[in-house]
């Protein structure tokens, strides 16, 4: 028989199979050798004590053959002669998906990626992070697998409402990723690891007659009867299909434009910007695990079966939300800037986690009348419209390039002290920092908004008071994190998840402003895509 255990355990005791299987015989009052296998279906760390436990939900096999996780594929069809097809405008995961669930129902999908694929990426990377030179089509952002790819691949979302989360982590593991994120409470594949998932999924959709196309960006729609007709692209093509998907994400400022120009509905949507904050792994280990101390250039004395810790923390200062934003233990902090002159932070995490340093966005929530003030009170600037659906993009805008030239260029990074920021003192000096480009001591007052670094002070304080060595001038802040969601969100009918205005272009994912990570985009562009299928399988 099945029976479902469980358990809470010491670290050492999770790590150890054969102490584990003795605790579910002992649970389940059999001996232990009645327990032929088991599988995880939950796992969680509690460390609000001093004694750290780990929670554990298991499948225990009791006289029967053990045969292991249900696992069950997607079934993917070909559609090299199918006699619908949709484009897709973009391959991050909201556009992956789409592709993937259109495949299972049968449509051919169609990929246009402005950038290119995840290897080609690489070479984009390495100049960005070691010559300042920023590719505008091929970059953190752009190309194959979007934003996802090159930081970080966290899976955690809080979305279960807007699809089946476990049906998305399936789909991971059936392309290649561990199926420890299947049970782990804060999923997690590692920006080494995802991009041979991505490029696995890839191979699956142009194996099954789907098309990719890379360095093939839109560059303008043809419209007709309130239809999409047709997408250009950059290299002079023109795509056409039964129905479009538009997957371009957060920082795709020129498809915002476009529609703008086409007279198309979008709206300015607040997002919340701030900076990233960098402890030593090891502050934080101590911290969270309350082992011994450990400090800037010591390994941590984290026990060996735990894993870096993490932390997050949400503080109200006045009328406004601080709060922890991509915290990625045992990572690095990344250029994530999309255009020259501007300059944007990011973190990622190898799947070890092995890197010396802790970084953490800190961010602040902003608004429509947050951005119009701060705009109009830049001398020399055309004044903006509070109704300006572009006003928050602007707004971003504007902190990256001031944070480039409080940089120097070469998207070297203005950066303070964590205490002396806040008692706003100018570094004499910085510590050691994983941002390659590098960093500059400036005072950070003077790049960000007023109302955004006075929250940040305040916040930074009180998350001091709730974790113990926080506060810490051990701890560098770089500006700026801006791209945390997207500034504009394109509209859709609730019920037929198209644009009002056009009834077969489907805006979809963090772009349009309905997801906020890979797990949410991926199951919006799965929601987008059945949506898509079910009108046009309807109407033959």
């Amino acid at each position: 028989m099945q029976q479902k255990v469980i358990l809470r355990v010491l670290p050492t005791e999770a790590a150890d199979a054969d102490i584990l299987a003795a605790s579910i015989a002992a649970h389940c009052a059999v001996k232990q050798e009645s327990i032929t296998g088991y599988y995880i279906l939950k796992q969680s760390i509690d460390a609000r004590s001093k004694t750290i436990w780990i929670n554990l939900t298991v499948v225990a096999f009791i006289n029967e053959p053990f045969t292991g996780r249900p696992f069950h594929a997607i079934d993917l069809k070909h559609v090299t002669h199918a006699s619908q097809s949709a484009i897709i405008i973009g391959s991050g995961p909201a556009g992956l998906f789409a592709a993937l669930k259109l495949l299972e129902l049968g449509i051919k999908p169609i990929i246009l990626e402005r950038g290119k694929d995840v290897r080609s990426r690489r070479r984009d990377l390495a100049s960005l992070n070691k010559q300042g030179i920023v590719n505008s089509d091929s970059n953190y952002s752009f190309g194959e697998g979007g934003a996802g790819t090159y930081s970080d691949g966290k899976l955690y979302t809080r979305s279960n409402k807007r699809g089946d989360i476990s049906r998305i982590l399936n789909l991971f593991v059936q392309f290649g990723a561990d199926e420890k994120i299947l049970y782990e409470a804060h999923p997690h594949i590692g920006t080494n690891k995802l991009p041979h998932i991505i490029i696995a999924m890839r191979e699956a959709i142009i194996a099954c007659g789907g098309e990719v196309h890379f360095n093939c960006k839109a560059t303008d729609f043809v419209i007709n009867n309130n239809r999409l007709t047709a997408v250009k692209t950059t290299n002079g093509n023109s795509f056409t299909a039964d129905a479009a998907v538009l997957a371009t994400g957060h920082s795709a400022r020129d498809i915002f434009e476009l529609l703008r120009n086409k007279n198309l509905l979008i709206e300015a949507k607040p997002f919340a910007l701030g900076v990233r904050v960098e402890h030593p792994q090891s502050l934080i280990d101590t911290m969270q695990y309350h082992c011994a101390p450990a400090y800037a250039k010591q390994k941590s004395s984290r026990p060996a079966d735990l894993p870096p810790a993490s932390y997050s923390f949400v503080q109200q200062v006045t009328d406004r939300a601080v709060f922890s934003f991509c915290m990625c233990p045992g990572g690095i902090i990344a250029p994530a800037a999309t255009n020259p002159g501007e300059l944007v932070v990011n973190g990622w995490s190898p799947s070890k986690r092995n890197n010396p340093y802790a970084n953490s966005g800190i961010v602040v929530q902003t608004s429509v009348k947050d951005a119009h003030s701060f705009l109009n009170n830049i001398p020399g600037r055309r004044l903006t419209n509070s109704s300006d659906p572009l006003l928050l993009m602007y707004f971003q805008q504007e902190i990256e390039k001031t944070c480039f030239n409080a940089g120097g260029g070469k998207f070297v990074a203005p950066a303070q002290r964590l205490a002396d920021l806040c008692n706003n003192r100018l570094s004499a000096n910085l510590p050691d920092c994983s941002y390659l480009p590098g960093v500059k001591s400036h005072q950070l007052g003077e790049v960000l908004p007023g109302f955004i670094f006075k929250a940040l002070q305040k916040g930074f304080a009180e998350a001091g008071k709730k974790m113990r060595g926080y506060f810490t001038n051990d701890a560098i802040v770089v500006a700026t994190e801006s791209r945390t969601s997207s500034p504009v969100r394109i509209p859709r009918d609730e019920n037929g998840l198209h644009h009002p205005q056009l009834e077969n272009l489907y805006p979809c994912g963090e772009g349009a402003g309905y997801a906020g990570g890979i797990v949410s985009a991926a199951m919006d562009g799965e929601r987008v895509a059945g949506m898509i299928a079910a009108k046009l399988l309807h109407t033959t």
